[in-house]
């Protein structure tokens, strides 16, 4: 059975022991806001190159990657990391494309590491991506939940 906050706590202690840099984003981002939709999965950006950093820790938990992913949505470096049922998807902030559904033109979304919003998330302060990052790049993406989450933080403004 998953659990998200012990796999929170588990890949944060492993970023902290490397000393590497790392943005919480993505629907537990959102949740950060207010977002009421149930957690699918654990969305974190990283450097490009410190992937390498924590390979030994995370390589037994790996269903992907470190791997260049490029699909119809994504180009990113990516490892989808299975801890205990939790789905874990560490990006590469450095260079982050995503395909915009509303044009279909592909994107830079550099993850900006020094612009984020501290937020106790399971019991931890973690740099969270600002509102306005997130709703920019969640409008980028297609499915109900995008919309949820876009809601919920443009709602949490107010």
């Amino acid at each position: 059975m998953k659990n998200p906050e012990k796999s929170f706590q588990w890949i944060v202690n492993i970023l902290q022991k490397h000393n590497v840099p790392f943005v919480v984003t993505g629907g537990l981002a959102a949740k950060s806001y207010g977002s009421p939709r149930p957690l699918n999965d654990i969305d974190i950006d990283i450097h490009d190159n410190d992937f390498a950093k924590i390979i030994d820790d995370i390589r037994p938990y790996l269903t992907f990657g470190p791997a260049v992913l490029v699909d119809e949505r994504w180009d990113t470096m990516l490892a989808t990391l299975n801890y205990e049922g939790q789905d874990i998807d560490l990006s590469g902030g450095d260079t982050l494309k995503i395909c915009d559904a509303r044009t279909g033109e592909w994107k830079l979304n550099k993850t900006d590491f020094s612009n984020v919003e501290h937020k106790d998330i399971f019991g931890i302060t973690v740099p969270v991506a600002i509102r306005e990052d997130l709703i920019a790049y969640k409008s980028m993406l297609e499915g109900d939940h995008q919309l949820v989450d876009i809601q919920a933080m443009k709602d949490s403004i107010k």
